[in-house]
Formats: structure tokens, C-alpha cells, sequence
């Protein structure tokens, strides 16, 4: 944690993910060096944080999010969501309007547990989960398939956001890179239609992945966030 100017910056990682990733270190750096605060964080089960990640669901990193806005996070905040951290975002700033001057989602994945994992899954998937209780995936990223449970999807669905309008009136600045095989970058499009803010932007990258980590995708973040900034009245 940084402390520093105001509006803060909160950044929220991605599933499996971790609070030591490119952009939470150079988000950080970036806050350092234009003296404002900064916070990131391990949700339950991920990073240097405690538990078993196949105990983690939607709402428990929902709730790991509000504790860690609410007691440790000080003045109005910028939220900066990475993948499923877009989702806790949106979710935090629903839930904490009067704290959130501003949202910037990179790749951000509301609803993917029924959009994305669910929709996806074949009918004989579907019965391994409901009958094991878990269900083993390939990654893009890891050497082992990472773990599904039932209860991340089952406890998505109490999550849902964009099956209809979501009352969301602070700016948003989403980022999404066209050619990102994990999240469709018409989720962008999804989540612009249905906040209510008429303050909102979308920056698709033509050539861009998921992770949106290379030297381009984080000075265009920092420059999101420094929007953002100075859009809520800092300096």
C-alpha cells in the first residue's frame, strides 16, 4: 500500500492471479512516481493470501474486495479491474458508490462464469461437475489445468450483471484487446450498453490479447488511469 494524493488506486487481479503481476507492479510504480496512493491485494485462495482457491467463489472475493475497500483503502478511490477483477470492480462500485470516482477495466470478464466456463461446457462436462463437484480445465498459462468447482459457477449466477441495466453512474474507461481468446472483447461493448454513466469509454486494441501486458498496454493503462485522475479533480 501507497499512501499519496487522492483519488486513490485500487487494483483488482484476475482469477489465479496475484497482486505481484506486471501491471498491479507497474500500476504501482506509475502511483509512486506521481506521489498518489495505491493499494493491491490478494483475494481468499490466490497469492500470498490464505485459503484454498477452490473455495473461493464470485462472492467471497466480492466480499474480500469490500473488506479491503472499507478498512484499508482511505478517501475516494479509482478502481482498475484485470479480467475477473472487472467484474469485482463492477460489483464494488455498485455496492460502494459514494467511494468510487472512476472505473478502468482491463479485459474486464463480468459474468464469465455462465458466459464464458458454463456456455462452453459440453453436456458431458457438464455432468463431471455436477456429479465431482470440480472440473479441470487447460490453461493458457500454467503448465497443470487449474481447477472449476461447481460452487464458482453455481454462486456466479447471484452475481450476474448484465442480464439487464446496472445502475453505475461514475466514468468507466474499458480497455479490451481484439484478439483475446479468453473474454470476447464484445464484452466491452456489453458492459457499456448497460451502465447507466453516459461517461463512458472503450479502447479496443486491434492486435491485442488477454493479458494486455506489454510495454504499449501499460503506458495506455497508466494514461487510463491518469485520465481518470484528473477527470475526478486530482492532480
Amino acid at each position: 500500500m501507497l499512501e499519496g494524493k487522492a483519488p486513490g488506486v485500487m487494483f483488482l487481479g484476475g482469477l489465479m492471479s496475484d497482486m505481484s503481476g506486471t501491471k498491479a507492479i507497474a500500476l504501482e510504480d506509475h502511483c509512486r512516481q506521481a506521489g498518489r496512493a495505491f493499494l493491491r491485494f490478494d483475494y481468499f485462495g490466490h497469492g500470498e493470501s490464505s485459503g484454498q482457491f477452490t473455495e473461493g467463489t464470485i462472492g467471497r472475493w466480492h466480499s474480500d474486495t469490500l473488506a479491503v475497500l472499507d478498512s484499508v483503502a482511505v478517501g475516494p478511490q479509482i478502481l482498475v479491474g484485470s479480467s475477473m477483477g472487472g467484474w469485482q470492480m463492477l460489483l464494488a462500485a455498485r455496492a460502494r458508490p459514494e467511494r468510487i470516482k472512476g472505473l478502468v477495466g482491463v479485459a474486464a470478464a463480468p459474468d464469465f462464469t455462465e458466459d464464458i466456463m458454463w456456455r462452453q461446457f459440453d453436456d458431458a462436462a457438464k455432468a463431471r461437475i455436477r456429479a465431482e463437484g470440480i472440473l479441470y480445465l487447460p490453461s493458457d498459462y500454467e503448465d497443470t489445468p487449474y481447477p472449476v468447482s461447481l460452487g464458482l459457477i453455481e454462486d456466479g449466477r447471484d452475481h450476474l450483471l448484465l442480464r439487464g441495466p446496472l445502475a453505475l453512474d461514475c466514468p468507466l474507461h474499458l480497455i479490451h484487446g481484439m484478439v483475446d481468446t479468453d473474454v470476447p472483447w464484445q464484452t466491452a461493448l456489453k458492459i457499456c450498453e448497460a451502465v447507466s454513466s453516459e461517461d463512458v469509454a472503450v479502447t479496443l486494441v486491434k492486435d491485442g490479447g488477454h493479458r494486455l501486458s506489454g510495454e504499449g498496454d501499460l503506458a495506455r493503462l497508466m494514461a487510463a488511469v491518469d485520465g481518470m485522475a484528473a477527470r475526478a479533480g486530482g492532480r
